[in-house]
């Protein structure tokens, strides 16, 4: 299995790196992808996040999952059209896409939140609504091939979901 964690500046430290690793230890591979504007992307934080594939260079086909994490970051990758065009692509061939507090945007811009269930970070909340997603206020929420949470707090149950969802268990 392999799974693309999109990045870009000012992503939130635990929501890239703690399913990035949590998913390794798995032995699912995990590529940091980058929007392909530079080749290291530093967090809220300052840490540093080396893209190891661009998004430009992805192929939803090598992909079982993309994972979207948090923080500004969102807002970043949501005004690349290869960003929304891999994630719109990666849900309509039914795999597996995961987004966890403002990743939310992303999902907004890629348009498949209509007449799904989801959840994120209460501040974008209002948005999650107007892209037609009916808004659940609860650490994991699954609607079919889309898996949301809230925030860092929730990254247990959310990467444990992802984990499940990839191995085929419901």
């Amino acid at each position: 299995m392999k799974v693309a964690v999109l990045i870009e500046d000012q992503y939130q430290v635990l929501e890239v790196w703690y399913p990035y690793l949590r998913l390794r230890e798995e032995g699912i591979e995990t590529v940091l992808v980058g929007t392909g504007s530079k080749k290291e992307y530093k967090s809220k934080e300052g840490y540093p996040a080396f893209e190891e594939l661009s998004v430009k260079n992805a192929s939803t086909g090598e992909f079982d999952a993309v994972i979207i994490p948090g923080g500004y970051a969102p807002d970043l990758l949501r005004r690349f059209t290869e960003v929304n065009t891999f994630v719109k692509s990666m849900h309509s061939q039914g795999k597996l896409v995961a987004a966890i507090c403002h990743a939310g945007w992303v999902l907004v811009s890629a348009g498949i939140l209509k007449g799904k269930k989801a959840t994120c970070f209460h501040a974008i909340k209002d948005d999650v609504i107007n892209a037609g997603a009916e808004y659940l206020d609860r650490e994991v929420v699954v609607d079919g091939n889309l898996i949301t949470s809230r925030n860092p707090y929730d990254l247990p149950a959310f990467c444990a979901q992802i984990i499940k969802s990839l191995r085929g268990v419901s």
